[in-house]
């Protein structure tokens, strides 16, 4: 654990460096430098919370042995003995958690994202099947204090969405719906069924984080941009102006739609962002493809094609099929109740990454 303890202190002291740094009236001055003072600080501080709480829990430990070396009344010998136990359990607990702490962390964790919702095999049911899981993220993510912009739509007459794409923003959102990215299964009677017979569709989900600054150059001899009239609710202009634009990358065949905004340059604007998100997701997947083929995680590739999630709706249950978990309760899944599922494939990434560390 030394080599542990080693890191750990370094963290602190960097910490403490930043926090003395804060309050610099020259750093203070500067509001780029600020900024990303305070979120390097805000990296640490679970840490360092930790780390200080598990050295007042060593001190209690060193105390409590202190005191068994001296003569106690049979009582008291028996409540230092009962809080050694309970600190030292506290201890061991405390040193796994500081080693997840320490694990590597995803670069893209604390980002943003860009969801794609498609409805896959199944046709109308798999549109609707895209619609339930659009809502059962926009009702998870209300209960994590995110916002949901909805950029691009495709509905289907009865409904459902042949495509939906989404910017989730708030606190840690790639970190915990990254694990969403792949093909979902869902088996349930369609309501455009009438012999009552079971059916199987799909739809697949796209996790993208958010590049604000994305080092990547979109040329314009690499671009094609069509303008055209905006479909759907929005008011006499979207008749009246050709606001909706798309822009096609051409050497990756990226394409991304947007008439959510009133205006062409709004649209164009809001278009390039999304375009930039994807073509620097399309060039990273491939090297991700490459890690992925020589080291496998326990929450598998992440490709689109594979089957990640079933949602059994006659038997009320959701199983995972990457970490073989299996819940029966859908119901309250499919209301956005998303953490048990989250929580599970967090810790098989730890447990991975853990591993790693130690071959």
């Amino acid at each position: 654990m030394d080599d542990i303890f080693e890191k750990v202190q370094s963290i602190v002291d960097r910490y403490d460096e930043i926090s003395e740094l804060l309050s610099d009236p020259d750093v203070i001055g500067d509001t780029n430098r600020f900024m990303a003072l305070s979120k390097e600080e805000g990296s640490l501080r679970d840490t360092v919370d930790v780390f200080r709480h598990y050295k007042q829990v060593v001190e209690g430990i060193e105390g409590d042995n202190e005191l068994l070396r001296e003569k106690l009344d049979p009582e008291m010998e028996e409540l230092t003995k009962e809080e050694l136990k309970e600190l030292t359990a506290e201890k061991t607990a405390m040193e796994d958690q500081l080693k997840i702490l320490l694990l590597p962390k995803d670069p893209n964790d604390d980002k943003n994202i860009i969801m794609e919702i498609h409805g896959a095999a199944g046709g109308d049911e798999a549109a609707l099947f895209a619609a339930n899981l659009y809502d059962m993220y926009g009702r998870y993510a209300e209960k994590q204090g995110w916002s949901v912009e909805v950029v691009d739509e495709n509905k289907t007459e009865i409904g459902g969405y042949k495509e939906i794409v989404l910017m989730i923003s708030g606190e840690n959102v790639y970190s915990k719906l990254k694990f969403e990215n792949g093909a979902h299964r869902v088996q349930r009677v369609p309501e455009t069924e009438s012999a009552g017979r079971v059916h199987t569709s799909t739809a697949t989900v796209g996790v993208m984080p958010e590049y604000e600054d994305v080092d990547i150059e979109i040329e314009e001899k690499d671009l094609r941009v069509d303008v055209y009239r905006s479909s759907g609710a929005g008011g006499q202009h979207i008749n009246k102006t050709s606001s909706a634009v798309r822009m096609t990358h051409l050497p990756t065949g990226v394409v991304v739609a947007m008439q959510d905004q009133r205006s062409q340059q709004q649209n164009r604007a809001k278009a390039m962002e999304i375009l930039k998100a994807r073509v620097y997701n399309f060039y990273a997947s491939q090297n991700e493809a490459e890690y992925a083929e020589q080291r496998k995680t326990a929450v598998g590739s992440g490709d689109r094609s594979e089957r990640i999630r079933t949602y059994n709706y006659p038997q009320n249950r959701v199983t995972d099929h990457r970490i073989g978990l299996s819940l029966n309760k859908l119901d309250r899944i499919m209301n956005g109740e998303l953490d048990d599922v989250i929580d599970a494939l967090v810790i098989a990434e730890q447990t991975a990454k853990m591993e790693d560390l130690k071959n």
